[in-house]
């Protein structure tokens, strides 16, 4: 019998289970500094919930530019897809958070990766001042 891998076997300890969805809430309600904590102290910089979201993704739809930062100054992968195929730049170009997109295009994002894209989901909901943002062609 082999050993478990932690990279492919899903977590089951309830323990576990209760530090990550802190860790998903601490990304999801901006406490920067906390979230830091854990990861400076081991949780992934790219943790992923069940749905694929990122600790970024969460920070980044939900408006929070400093753990944005705090993120990608950690490793975290500005252009991780979720399971729906979407990237923490698209997330934030729907919820247009304009600083957070600022940080994210600073911290290496692709406004053009995912589906949709930032740029088609600025297109979508007719957001010039995005486009420009992303240095893409105008709204029709």
């Amino acid at each position: 019998m082999s050993e478990p891998n932690p990279e492919t076997e899903p977590a089951h300890d309830p323990e576990v289970l209760q530090l990550a969805a802190k860790v998903f809430d601490l990304a999801r309600h901006g406490d920067t500094d906390t979230l830091a904590a854990y990861v400076d102290a081991g949780v992934p910089a790219n943790l992923t919930n069940d749905k694929g979201d990122s600790l970024l993704m969460l920070a980044s739809y939900y408006g929070h530019p400093a753990t944005v930062s705090a993120l990608l100054e950690r490793g975290a992968d500005p252009n991780r897809v979720n399971e729906r195929g979407q990237t923490p730049i698209a997330g934030a170009a729907f919820k247009g958070e304009e600083e957070v997109l600022r940080v994210l295009l600073a911290g290496g994002a692709d406004p053009r990766a995912g589906s949709p894209s930032a740029v088609e989901t600025a297109r979508m909901f007719g957001r010039q001042d995005l486009l420009t943002l992303f240095g893409a062609p105008g709204v029709e």
